[in-house]
């Protein structure tokens, strides 16, 4: 079992940054793929970025160029720098962490919202 805890959320004007952590409970990231996935009202979770087990990283069309994902091997936490942000960003953010081994071993933290506004 691995537990998912983010933070770093919340009122943020339009142009300005985030950044947000997802701390894993244990040292999962040789083996697994973390991912900032997004949820605006009405709207169905999409994914944001991604860092494999490998370290390549991928984002969703809407954030290349703006949002950055990282991750400190030593803490078991997962980054996403988040500049340049739009009120079209609002939305709670998820950090999911799923193996690359175990394809069941898929796990969700609580989200963490994010809100741009002026």
């Amino acid at each position: 079992q691995v537990q998912i805890v983010e933070s770093g959320g919340g009122l943020v004007q339009p142009g300005g940054s985030l950044n947000l952590s997802c701390a894993a409970s244990r040292n999962i990231f040789s083996t697994y793929t973390m991912g900032w996935y997004r949820q605006a009202p009405g709207k169905q979770r999409e994914l944001v970025a991604s860092i494999s087990w490998r370290g390549n990283t991928n984002y969703g069309d809407s954030v290349k160029g703006r949002f950055t994902i990282s991750r400190d091997n030593v803490k078991n936490t997962v980054y996403l720098q988040m500049n340049s942000l739009k009120p079209e960003d609002t939305a709670i953010y998820y950090c999911n962490a799923r193996s690359v081994i175990t394809l069941s071993n898929n796990y969700w933290g609580q989200g963490t919202q994010v809100t741009v506004s002026s």
